[in-house]
């Protein structure tokens, strides 16, 4: 599992420039499975994503969010090995 952390290397006037493109893409990624979750960071300087895969298909799919491609942000990719879970609704997790 990964999380990929973005970090915005552009203003805010410009991210909002992509934005209907990055939302696009995050809900393609939730639709085909590899994408859990998704949120920005608080203050907005950058975004938190849940991800499922293979390392090397994870960061060619980060690499393909248009905010990464415009060059409004860059990404770090953290693999972590799941050891324990809530059970939780997600529903109940989304203001």
């Amino acid at each position: 599992m990964f999380i990929i952390s973005l970090t915005y290397t552009a203003p805010i006037d410009v991210l909002d420039g992509h934005l209907a493109d990055h939302r696009a893409w995050l809900d393609q990624g939730i639709a085909d499975g590899w994408l859990l979750l998704a949120g920005r960071r608080e203050p907005r300087t950058g975004g938190i994503l849940l991800a499922r895969g293979e390392r090397d298909e994870i960061a060619a799919k980060a690499a393909t969010d248009p905010f990464v491609v415009n060059g409004a942000a860059s990404f770090d990719l953290i693999e972590f090995l799941p050891a324990r879970a809530a059970s939780v609704n997600l529903d109940t997790l989304l203001p």
